[in-house]
């Protein structure tokens, strides 16, 4: 992997071509959050910053593409993920990242996972996914409530967001990813 400044920039410039000017900004927020987040919880700082600004890279995609794209590239998808296609940014954007960025592992998961979860998260991917629905741009979240879950620790704030997440997708009469349900679950024992 390059150095981290250097790889920094090198996404935010593709993002920034690529993405609507919504979307860079919120790509900012949640790196910025992300750093945030690394620093409290001694996460490598670099790497929640790196993927934070990535993690919607593939997120404004066409359905038709998104859809291409899994099939050209193998990856696998399941019955939820071929009803609603938006949940593929996910999967995209990691072998996105993988491919042109050499991600690592964990960067990849980070991605994979920030969306639904998964009971395989490591801290770095409930540190996405947490600076994805937290970041200070995200006008549906409460910031007073999000201090008090930060004080609870990773798991526990995790568990509060995929309720909210849960919530308003049945509120919406959308499908929950088992995956949401899963990790939920996991972090709730």
């Amino acid at each position: 992997m390059k150095e981290p400044d250097i790889l920094l920039e090198e996404i935010n410039q593709d993002i920034k071509r690529t993405l609507s000017e919504k979307r860079y900004i919120h790509s900012l927020g949640v790196m910025n959050k992300a750093e945030e987040l690394a620093k409290q919880y001694h996460i490598n700082v670099d790497k929640a910053k790196i993927v934070g600004l990535a993690h919607d890279i593939a997120k404004e995609m066409p359905k038709e593409e998104k859809i291409a794209y899994v099939k050209n590239h193998d990856i696998e998808i399941d019955e939820i993920e071929k009803i609603n296609i938006e949940l593929l940014h996910a999967k995209i954007g990691a072998d996105i990242c993988k491919n042109k960025y050499q991600f690592s592992q964990d960067m990849q998961d980070a991605i994979r996972y920030h969306t639904t979860g998964s009971p395989e998260m490591d801290d770095l991917a409930k540190i996405i996914l947490i600076a994805d629905k937290t970041e200070a741009g995200r006008k549906n979240i409460n910031q007073e409530e999000i201090k008090e879950l930060e004080q609870k620790g990773l798991e526990q704030e995790v568990v509060a967001l995929l309720d909210r997440s849960i919530i308003y997708t049945i509120k919406k009469g959308g499908l929950i990813h088992p995956d949401s349900v899963y990790t939920r679950n996991r972090f709730f024992m």
